[in-house]
């Protein structure tokens, strides 16, 4: 009996991240959308040949007339500031509309170039298309790699001649998709430009029906892709000897696009991808680019979705496909582990069911799904599978027991040996004797003679054979004293009745000595059946009954209550709460007399016997009761409940005894018979430990007549107390039977307050529907187990057939449902212990144990470094499967991988991932130190031991991969702080840039308050505003304006403001002007003379101007007319006011004779004042104007003011005023040249100034650079008489007439450097130039020399006919007149030559040479000297046999050079004087 608690299980709620439908993959298969894999990837294309990297390098186009062209590829390409460089990255599809104006291009000549593309994972590939500038190539092909360049494999060969290119290719039809041929329709002449070479992954003329074939797969995933070309398109002319220029410079590879499509490989998984550097989010990629690691779904992981997510093993990965229901389902393991496996072998045993094997189970638990208890242990069937605490050790006898102790791990059955039994399996079957642990069998089995004998004599055992057995349950055989005797073990203080043989020693429980096992040890002592003894004076009161009499009124003298305490009576204080206390409900029982419950004391006396224990006894009247608290029994079994008692009335009292327990309740009537002092409950009750019971016991009367006898229905198997009338039956509960329904009906059990349970025997194994009433066992067939024998026994699998767990001699158990054998042993598992463990290898199956894998040393000890291993039969060696950062050489896992670190030598190590907060390349064996740890390569701009710092020039969070480059701004950074060629220094966590004087801001961009003109040389300057003129010292931060007061400008407000003239240092005084009317300033600063805007004229430039709208200050202008005749008008007044400064006003100064010429002045001048407001004229007399103007300019001559000027003063000159007019003059140049002296001399000092602020940049610059003496040593050190020896071959410097130098210069412009006796590097190098020269017009007619000499020589030079042969052989090799001939071969042939060793020394050869010269000059003269010819042939004959000699060198050399075209060029000289001689001396 227990308490039973029912759980409550409030509703959770699951939340759920809301995400579009567009980003989520639907449950069948889905794949990202294609996109071209070269966006965004031009750091990972690379090209193996590309013009111009190492400087400009020509080449040209093919057409009607060669244009050639430079290629600088040095740097980038740029459309403006380097458009001749032809990169790789170029080819990069960008969709500009110039895009033709880029392209990559190969060098001249090259023929075996390679492009190749990195991708950073595996993807999948759609198809390739390349367009050409050039012609496309001759032959080419394009490979594959799908682990990330360690292989390759070919994609397609394309050629225009496949026979002659690619000869082992087939060049026919594929026959399947995944045939390998060679094809021609990509590679002809045409066209020579804008050619296309397209590559499909998949044929689409075959027919796909699973794209998830290993060899579909093969085809279109891939981590590198390369093309090859291996020839080039060329037009036949690349043979010919051309002289003014290579024939290979119009051929190369052009390049204008290069498309690679295709797309994220994710195995049907998902729809989306992410980058696979997991960069940050304020990162931007290119747009377009396709990313490489997979958003997976359907409950798998990994880059490309590869695998299942963690704890999703119960099914195995596939690819997507029409239904993703049933891929990577979630393991079931009850709750006892947090991970598992795929077993394919228990998936296809289960038929697909399921496939998941929890790992490292707990709460005691195993099996593939934690369902069931580990070996000793079994199911508490009161508790769920999922509860941890559910595992219950098994009570089995160890010796009697398989496996010493095993029980059945669902019902707690013990699994008892062949010759064993019991429910302990704690003793011997008949007809077998001592139990041991050792025996297989557990108990011997005795002679059938010895068993007849037992059965008659039950006392002793006769000795029949050589061997002596003994019963069981006695001692002392062979001892004379005892002879057998029993082991009488006190069935109290022992285990069992069994005893050791030789001195009856029994088996004690705890705290139990003596042979018998029959007195408690020291310190100890045996408890009498009674010893839970519960007094009722300390039991709670019922108050359930009415009173039979009103409590007595208490007096009002009476101030002290007597209380019943811990077993003591004690006397207390009456206060006036107690009081209120008391009428209300007591929770004790009172001692005074007139409660329902009285205490009623007793005190032994000597002649009274002691019939109570504890302080008396509690008088209870009829109705009321008492409550006994039960908590503190030490063991659960069955107890007996006892009432003690003494009747005050002669009467029968019927007591009820509900006994409220928790999880059953049950009535038992007894009668208290007056002449008795107890009573016994009928039936036992089982009592838990630990557990709190509570029993009741209320008093009632017995109704009725003495006669009529009592019904005793059993209250746990009757429906109530009553019976019938005649018979006394009482009505029972579901197949319950018997009067007092006490009784289970047959084929029931376990009579309960529920009434009894059906057998429900198994028929299938099953002997009869009968079963033990008690426990409610079922008589089961051989093999079959249970109480229901419905299951099989520990060994046997598939109830009801039961057969034989297959577990290959390594367990005794399997699965009852799927026979997988449970508790492998020798280092065994599987569903069949049919394989071994992880870190063991073997064949269980073949009788091969499993050893422990050596990665490098066993499992357990410290240095294992792999998760299995696999044993190669044929090579008898073994690999291991390392752990995650574990390499070595022969898979041995003895060293780290790379990115990892650690000292495997010592004990307990292992490797460790270098902690590099994720800033190296985990690939790169160098990324860090393989003992120690240290970073060595830090990406993403840190640095530092761990890289855990951003490198000089960046800032930010160097552990989240955020270093960003610092961008201070160079104009007000410290410039000690932003070296040329590398960002400026700033503070490596918050960017702070270090600020010159004046300058703020994070990144130095801002001027101080006071300060402007960050773009300065020095940064920003002081304001310097005027303290008196200007309101503060700050001052715009871009122009430097200062604020200054109402009548005060310029920048600095040391100027008279707008409209004020004046001195700013006295006062500045207000123009007046009006601002509407005037231009910017509005007047001149020292005059204060307004400056009129067009349109406006005034002395304050406040009224419209002539030819103007009089509506102020919007003066519009007149119409075009108006302007003309105005204008026009305006000249005439003008001349007008001039002509009349010429007229005299005093008589008498006129020249006679001046009369008549007067008289028209003075008529011309009336009519000039009539002219003075011709503007003022009505419109009517504009043609009056007009016929004024026609006669004005009749008479222009006259009227020009500068021939009136001169006329005038032709007329009225003297000598004075010329003089004046040339000292004005002269003044005047004066001045003109002073001012252009000024003009010059500010533009110095404005150069001077500007020199003086770079030179201190530049100072300032050097200043931080350290000690500067070194340098300036080493530039004082620098000569220009040195450099001129070394390179011309003397100083050059004042003498040019030798051998020049770099200063000196000739008539054109051309600088002289060298000469014939100088040994500078120019003139050797032009020496070296005109010799090789020389030599190769030597060796292009030396074949006719020879021949000629050699048909002149004859039979008699056989010699040298050989020699020439040899020579001739030599020279006629194509690839000696070839200008293609590569100057490697040159140069080693002519070292060949000079390692020959002559058979003369130098100075026998020069002798010779000059004898032959001697020969040669009188051969000439042959015909006038014929006296001396025997003389000279004599001569001719020895050097015949010097040539001979000759010969053994030339036959060398046909091992030791191709040719002859680098002898050098003494010794072809001395071979065709030689010649020459030979054949004047036969003529």
């Amino acid at each position: 009996m227990g308490f039973c608690s029912s759980p409550v299980f409030l509703p959770g709620t699951q939340l759920q991240d809301l995400q579009d439908l567009q980003d989520q993959c639907p449950t069948g298969s889905c794949n990202p959308q294609l996109g071209d894999l070269m966006v965004g990837r031009a750091a990972q294309l690379s090209a193996s040949s590309t013009c111009g990297l190492g400087g400009p390098q020509n080449y040209c186009i093919i057409g009607y007339l060669e244009k050639c062209f430079t290629c600088d590829s040095r740097l980038p390409y740029n459309r403006y500031s380097n458009p001749n460089s032809h990169h790789i990255e170029n080819v990069i599809t960008t969709f500009d509309p110039e895009r033709k104006m880029k392209w990559w291009q190969s060098e001249n000549g090259v023929h075996h170039v390679s492009i190749r593309l990195d991708l950073e994972a595996v993807f999948q590939f759609s198809h390739l298309v390349l367009t050409f500038k050039s012609f496309r190539p001759a032959a080419m092909l394009v490979e594959r790699s799908k682990d990330f360049g360690q292989s390759w494999k070919v994609f397609r060969f394309f050629a225009e001649d496949c026979s002659l290119n690619f000869p082992s290719v087939s060049n026919q039809p594929a026959n399947s998709i995944d045939d390998v041929i060679c094809d021609s329709r990509y590679s002809g002449s045409q066209p020579s430009t804008d050619g296309e070479v397209v590559l499909k992954a998949l044929d689409p003329i075959f027919e796909i029906e699973n794209p998830y074939a290993p060899n579909i797969q093969d085809l279109i995933t891939l981590t590198n892709i390369r093309i090859n070309f291996t020839r080039l398109f060329t037009l036949g002319d690349t043979l010919l000897g051309r002289r003014r220029r290579n024939a290979q410079d119009k051929y190369y590879y052009a390049l204008y696009n290069m498309v690679v499509r295709g797309s994220c490989f994710c195995n049907g998984h998902a729809s989306q991808c992410t980058p696979v550097d997991r960069r940050r989010g304020d990162v931007f990629t290119q747009t377009g680019m396709v990313h490489g690691r997979c958003v997976c779904w359907h409950n798998t992981a990994g880059e490309n979705c590869e695998r299942c997510q963690d704890f999703h093993h119960d099914s195995p990965w596939r690819p997507g496909g029409e239904n993703t229901v049933d891929i990577c389902r979630s393991c079931n393991c009850h709750g006892h582990s947090v991970s598992c496996h795929f077993d394919a072998a228990r998936f296809e045993a289960t038929g697909g069911v399921s496939g998941g094997v929890c790992d490292d189970c707990r709460h005691d638990r195993t099996g593939p799904q934690c369902e069931r208890c580990r070996p000793f242990l079994y199911q508490d069937p009161q508790r769920a599978v999922e509860d941890p605490h559910a595992c219950i050790p098994c009570d089995c006898d160890p010796a009697g027991s398989q496996g010493g102790g095993l029980c059945d791990a669902l019902s707690g059955r013990c699994v008892c040996k062949e010759n064993v039994d019991g429910q302990r399996c704690d003793r011997c079957k008949q007809g077998f004797f001592n139990l041991r642990q050792d025996n297989p069998a557990g108990c011997q089995d005795l002679p059938h003679s010895v068993q007849t004998h037992i059965q008659s004599e039950k006392r002793e055992i006769a000795v029949m054979f050589p061997s002596v057995f003994w019963q069981e349950g006695f001692w002392g055989l062979g001892n004379s004293a005892f002879r057998c005797s029993p082991c009488d073990c006190d069935i109290g203080g022992a285990h069992s009745n069994r005893c050791s043989p030789e001195d009856g020693q029994c088996h004690c429980l705890p705290n139990m000595v003596g042979r018998r096992c029959s007195d408690p040890a020291p310190g100890h002592f045996l408890p009498p059946l009674d010893y839970f003894l519960y007094e009722a004076e300390l039991a709670s009161p019922l108050h359930g009954g009415a009173s039979s009499s009103p409590p007595p009124s208490t007096p009002p003298e009476q101030g002290y209550d007597f209380k019943f305490t811990n077993g003591r009576v004690v006397l207390v204080r009456r206060t006036r709460r107690a009081r209120h206390r008391r009428q209300g409900q007591q929770n004790s029982i009172p001692l005074d007399p007139g409660h329902d419950l009285q205490i009623v004391p007793r005190q032994k006396t000597a002649d009274q016997p002691v019939t109570w224990t504890g302080l008396g006894l509690v008088r209870v009247l009829e109705g009321v009761g008492l409550r006994f608290t039960v908590d503190n029994l030490p063991s659960s079994m069955d107890y007996q409940l006892v009432i003690r008692y003494e009747p005050e009335v002669r009467k029968t009292v019927k007591t009820a005894t509900p006994l409220t327990i928790w999880t059953c309740v049950s009535c038992h009537c007894l009668l208290l018979l007056f002449v008795s002092r107890g009573a016994v409950l009928d039936s036992p009750v089982c009592l838990n430990t630990g557990g709190r019971y509570f029993v009741d016991i209320v008093f009632n009367k017995q109704p009725g007549s003495d006669d009529s006898s009592t019904c005793r229905c059993n209250v746990a198997g009757s429906l109530g107390p009553f019976c019938s009338e005649l018979g006394g039956l009482c009505e029972c509960k579901p197949n319950v039977i018997g009067r007092c329904c006490d009784t289970c009906a047959p084929l029931t059990f376990g009579f309960g307050p529920a009434g009894c349970k059906p057998c429900e025997c198994d028929p299938s194994g099953s002997v009869s529907e009968l079963c033990d009433q008690i426990r409610g066992q079922c008589a089961c067939r051989s093999d079959v187990t249970g109480r229901r024998c419905d299951r099989c026994q520990m060994g046997f699998w598939s109830f009801p057939f039961c057969r034989a767990c297959e577990c290959n001699g390594l367990s005794e158990e399997c699965d009852e449902e799927t026979g997988e054998c449970l508790n492998c042993r020798e280092h065994a598992t599987g569903p069949n212990c049919d394989r071994c463990m992880d870190g063991y290898y073997g064949d269980p199956v073949s009788r091969q144990p499993c050893q422990p894998c050596l990665c490098p040393d066993v499992q357990n000890s410290g240095r294992f470094f792999a998760t299995s291993c696999q044993h190669n039969p044929q090579s008898l060696s073994m690999a291991c499967n390392c752990r995650e950062g574990h390499t070595g050489t022969s898979l041995r896992c003895d060293r780290c991988s790379p990115g990892f670190y650690g000292n495997l030598a010592l004990p307990g190590a292992s490797c460790e991932e270098c902690p590099c907060n994720n800033n190296i390349e985990l690939g790169d064996r160098n990324a860090c130190d393989g003992l120690t740890g240290e970073c060595l390569r830090c990406l993403h701009n840190t640095f530092g031991p761990r890289c855990q710092d951003c490198k000089p020039g960046y800032y930010g969070n160097a552990l989240d991969q955020d270093c960003k480059e610092c961008s201070c701004d160079r104009r007000g950074t410290e410039v000690t702080q932003c070296p040329l060629g590398s960002p400026c220094f700033c503070d490596s966590r918050t960017g702070q840039c270090p600020c010159r004087t004046g300058v703020e801001g994070v990144l130095c961009d801002e001027c101080e308050d006071g300060y402007w003109n960050l773009g300065g040389v020095s940064g920003c300057q002081p304001c310097s505003c005027d303290p008196v003129n200007s309101f503060s010292n700050i001052c715009n931060k871009v122009t430097g304006q200062c604020p200054c007061r109402s009548e005060f400008g310029g920048r600095q407000c040391d100027e008279c403001g707008e409209n004020h003239f004046g001195n700013p240092d006295l006062q500045c005084i207000s123009c007046d002007c009006n601002m509407e009317g005037t231009e910017r300033p509005s007047c001149d600063p020292e005059t204060g003379e307004c400056i009129c805007r067009i349109g406006v004229t005034g002395i304050f430039c406040d009224e419209c101007a002539p030819g103007y709208d009089s509506t102020f200050p919007a003066c519009r202008q007149c119409h075009p007319c108006t302007a003309l005749w105005t204008e026009d008008v305006t000249d005439v007044q003008r001349a007008a006011l001039m002509m009349r400064t010429f007229i005299p006003h005093h008589s008498d100064n006129l020249w006679p004779g001046n009369s008549r010429r007067r008289q028209g002045m003075l008529e011309m001048h009336s009519k000039l004042d009539s002219l003075s407001n011709l503007t003022g004229l009505s419109l009517p007399k504009v043609e009056k104007v007009e016929r004024l103007c026609a006669m004005i300019g009749t008479h222009c001559d006259a009227v020009r003011p500068s021939v009136l000027r001169l006329w005038f003063l032709f007329e009225l000159s003297s000598d004075p005023v010329v003089e004046m007019l040339d000292e004005i003059k002269k003044l005047h140049r004066a001045f003109m040249s002073e001012e252009k002296r000024v003009r010059n001399a500010n533009k110095a000092v404005e150069v001077s100034m500007d020199t003086r602020q770079e030179v201190k940049h530049k100072l300032s610059m050097c200043s931080s650079r350290g000690d500067l003496a070194p340098l300036e040593k080493k530039v004082k050190e620098l000569s220009v008489v040195d450099l001129n020896r070394k390179v011309c071959g003397a100083a050059g410097l004042e003498d040019c007439s030798g051998c020049a130098g770099a200063l000196c210069v000739l008539d054109l412009g051309k600088r002289r450097c060298g000469g014939p006796d100088c040994d500078g590097a120019v003139p050797v190098s032009q020496k070296a130039s005109e010799m090789a020269d020389r030599a190769n017009e030597q060796l292009i007619t030396l074949p006719s020399r020879l021949q000629e000499s050699n048909n002149k020589a004859g039979s008699r030079n056989t010699s040298t006919d050989i020699i020439l042969q040899y020579l001739r052989h030599y020279i006629s090799v194509p690839a000696l007149t070839d200008e293609m001939v590569p100057p490697e071969d040159i140069e080693k042939m002519a070292r060949t030559v000079l390692d020959i060793q002559l058979p003369r020394s130098p100075d026998q050869i020069r002798s010779m040479i000059n004898d032959i010269n001697n020969l040669l000059s009188n051969a000439s003269n042959s015909q006038d000297n014929l006296s001396n010819l025997e003389e000279h042939a004599k001569t001719g004959q020895d050097l015949l046999q010097k040539a001979q000699e000759l010969k053994s060198v030339s036959e060398n050399m046909t091992e030791h050079s191709p040719s002859v075209s680098s002898l050098k060029p003494e010794t072809l000289k001395y071979y065709t004087k030689t010649q020459n001689f030979n054949s004047n001396t036969e003529s």
